[in-house]
């Protein structure tokens, strides 16, 4: 999950100046590509690091440096301002680096639905939106909270007036202590933390039947999050639209190998510099494989619906101001990407299935 000031990036810009747009350093044969992350290394991200440990970028002609992110990193101002040549980042927060004056274009959809929830103890009975009304609700804010007030809206719920919300800390201490009713979790990150959590009144960890869960995407105010994005005037340089189509064809098949080597890719991003433990990247990696598949139309493939309430839930909620023009996003390159896999590659993973992951305390 991305939580990045947004006055950051720019430093981490200037220090990426040297960003190279083909074979200037690193491999003569290849082509140099920096790609900047939303957030630090965890399984979120994993499927670039198999794409990296996997050969897959150097068999597809490109030396690629991914570069971490973290909460003083701004991922479009670094794209925007030379500093990578791609990156990923949420979908309503590239609209709102480009109302802001970036060029910045979705050209691939990894996340097929939104993994955000709004979770409660199961003894407080809150088992819907509806039932939050009058309740100290956690939001993170800062432009994350558009799929809790549209879920409020659409139950007839003000959520400036009927409920009390709560800026939430980047933890479920609040939660945990009884300060809120309700908290905003990732379903692969911040959900883990409380089920790795003891419960005090058995001394065992909570279990996912101690809490009640609010899906967005099952009350149909899910926003598509992770994608890939590059800047128009980079895309349009030289063979630079090439090298892109190229980034996400390996990338694809990085994201396929962890959904059939989801082990093995959680030791790449444990030997990547997580600091989250093993059984945390564990049920991470096991949740976000659960985001991409299945992938109906193909992996990176955007769903014109889901962008379509992307976009209306952002504006409604103002995380823009108008909606977004058709040249925010681009399937072309996604496209040819998918085709050069070939039919005997799965790219929709329509018969994958979760796994059961086993936390430990703390997720180490």
């Amino acid at each position: 999950m991305f939580k990045a000031r947004k006055a950051a990036g720019l430093a981490l810009a200037g220090a990426l100046v040297a960003t190279a747009c083909s074979s200037s350093g690193g491999s003569a044969s290849l082509t140099d590509v920096k790609f900047v992350l939303q957030w630090v290394p965890q399984a979120q991200f994993a499927g670039y690091f198999a794409a990296q440990d996997q050969g897959y970028f150097k068999d597809a002609g490109l030396n690629v440096t991914i570069v971490p992110g973290g909460p003083d990193i701004n991922p479009m101002q670094v794209v925007a301002s030379g500093g990578a040549n791609i990156g990923t980042t949420w979908v309503p927060k590239m609209l709102a680096s480009r109302e802001g004056g970036t060029d910045l274009v979705d050209i691939a959809q990894i996340f097929q639905r939104s993994g955000t929830l709004e979770v409660s103890f199961k003894s407080k009975g809150y088992s819907s939106i509806a039932d939050l009304k009058g309740k100290k609700v956690g939001s993170w804010l800062g432009g994350n909270e558009p799929e809790l007030y549209a879920d409020f809206v659409k139950n007839t719920i003000d959520p400036t007036k009927d409920v009390s919300i709560v800026q939430q800390g980047f933890d479920m201490s609040q939660i945990l202590t009884g300060q809120i009713d309700a908290a905003q979790a990732m379903i692969y990150n911040e959900y883990a933390q409380v089920l790795e959590a003891k419960n005090p009144a058995t001394g065992q960890l909570y279990q996912p039947s101690d809490l009640n869960v609010i899906n967005f995407n099952n009350d149909g105010t899910g926003m598509l999050q992770d994608m890939i994005f590059a800047s128009s005037k980079w895309l349009g340089t030289g063979d630079n639209s090439k090298t892109a189509e190229k980034f996400l064809e390996a990338s694809f098949k990085g994201w396929i190998y962890c959904r059939d080597n989801a082990d093995k890719c959680v030791q790449s991003v444990l030997k990547a510099g997580s600091k989250l433990g093993q059984s945390h990247q564990t049920w991470q990696m096991n949740e976000i494989n659960g985001l991409i598949w299945p992938s109906p139309n193909g992996i990176g493939q955007l769903d014109s619906a889901a962008w379509a309430q992307t976009a209306d839930i952002a504006t409604k909620y103002g995380v823009i101001k108008a909606a977004p023009s058709g040249d925010a996003f681009r399937t072309d390159l996604a496209q040819q990407a998918l085709a050069a896999l070939g039919s005997s590659v799965d790219t929709k993973g329509a018969s994958w299935q979760k796994a059961t992951v086993t936390l430990t305390e703390g997720g180490n």
